[in-house]
């Protein structure tokens, strides 16, 4: 299989699996805005489109701005699985907390132990991650752009996860824990020790 297979094969698998785990969950007690919820799911199913979809060079006017070797493809295509290695690590400590929506779940608190201790939002970190080191591996425009759309469409998620927690969880509980942990990226945006 090529380098490019095996990231299609990782983002396939990743959505099926993705899709299962939706069913372990806690109960729902209260839901974030719908319409801004359908607006990230239309950013995110069209920055997916142009991040894997098998457009040509030729088609579109799409730009091939760089073609790397086989052993690059092979280390991005690993940096991929190592993002999406990220997601699920965090989807898993995150438990029956989880959900596809902006929602408050039963039993909700500030998780900041595992992949939360090193960012707020681990899942949507891991995602960016492993939608840029596919778009590097294609080196397309469309691929580039799709993972630029994505990185957006969860930043602005986050900020209005992050909104609707402080409302539902307490100011004090999820702002302590903001000012400790950072957003997107590990490592930024902490005070010093």
């Amino acid at each position: 299989m090529t380098p490019e297979g095996t990231t299609l094969v990782l983002w396939v698998a990743w959505v099926a699996s993705w899709c299962v785990a939706a069913f372990w969950s806690n109960r729902t007690e209260k839901r974030g805005g719908i319409v801004a919820e359908i607006g990230f799911r239309i950013l995110f199913w069209a920055s997916a489109s142009l991040l894997i979809a098998p457009f040509s060079d030729h088609h579109f006017a799409q730009v091939q701005f760089w073609r790397l070797d086989a052993a690059l493809k092979w280390i991005l295509a690993a940096l991929t699985a190592a993002g999406l290695l990220f997601v699920w690590w965090a989807r898993i400590h995150l438990g029956r907390l989880w959900s596809d929506w902006l929602t408050k779940k039963a039993g909700h608190r500030v998780v900041d132990t595992g992949p939360y201790r090193l960012v707020r939002h681990p899942i949507y970190s891991g995602l960016i991650f492993a939608a840029f080191a596919t778009a590097i591996e294609r080196g397309t425009s469309y691929a580039l752009f799709g993972a630029a759309i994505l990185a957006f469409a969860f930043y602005t998620r986050a900020r209005r996860e992050e909104r609707f927690l402080r409302l539902e969880l307490g100011e004090g509980a999820y702002d302590a824990y903001a000012r400790k942990t950072a957003m997107l990226v590990p490592f930024t945006g902490r005070p010093p020790n």
